[in-house]
């Protein structure tokens, strides 16, 4: 029984050995390797010469072609690489100088909004003082006898005698209003109150 099996074990392992030589033959045939001289005795063995037209020239082995050529590869993958992230360098310095521009154009917005946000509201707190300094003049002049009210009426511009005016019938005091403007019409102030009750008339309230 063992027979057989270390027989085919031998056949196998000289199998081997023939494919490794030929292998190396194939090889040495090519350039890729150099074993000539070590092969020399089975080239004899099988009646043939070593062939050396195959062999590459001295100082430029076929290996050292094949290191050059890879080398080269890389120092090309690594130029393209670098070009590469030079591009995004420059599309990111790109992008951030937008960004910059952007950040700064809304920040210039925003600083608009907000100086028209406090105008409008001082605006509105002006509409809002206004309107109670006028309520209060309102009530100095109910209280205080009609012609007194008249004559520092008088002494007013136009647009203030009319919001007095309009802001006394919306507290309830119309009728004293239409009393105060025929007393201004009475006497020299004839004409100013009738351009007073003309713009009451024909213009809307204002607070101006």
């Amino acid at each position: 029984m063992r027979g057989p099996g270390i027989g085919k074990i031998i056949s196998l392992l000289l199998l081997l050995v023939i494919l490794v030589l030929g292998g190396l033959v194939w090889f040495d045939y090519l350039g890729v390797i150099n074993i000539k001289p070590q092969l020399a005795p089975l080239y004899r063995l099988l009646g043939m010469e070593a062939q050396a037209g195959a062999v590459q020239p001295s100082g430029s082995p076929f290996v050292s072609n094949l290191d050059d050529d890879r080398f080269a590869k890389r120092i090309e993958a690594l130029e393209f690489r670098t070009e590469e992230l030079d591009k995004r360098d420059s599309d990111l310095s790109q992008m951030e100088a937008t960004t910059t521009q952007i950040v700064q154009e809304l920040e210039e917005r925003r600083i608009s909004l907000e100086e028209q946000e406090k105008t409008f509201n001082n605006t509105v707190k002006m509409y809002d003082d206004r309107i109670v300094n006028i309520e209060q003049q309102v009530r100095y002049f109910t209280g205080m006898t009609p012609q007194n009210a008249v004559d520092i009426m008088l002494e007013m511009d136009d647009q203030d005698i009319i919001d007095i005016l309009r802001k006394a019938g919306e507290l309830g005091s119309e009728s004293m209003a239409a009393y105060w403007l025929s007393l201004m019409a009475q006497g020299e102030h004839a004409d100013r109150a009738a351009q007073i009750q003309r713009k009451m008339l024909g213009k809307p309230a204002s607070t101006e």
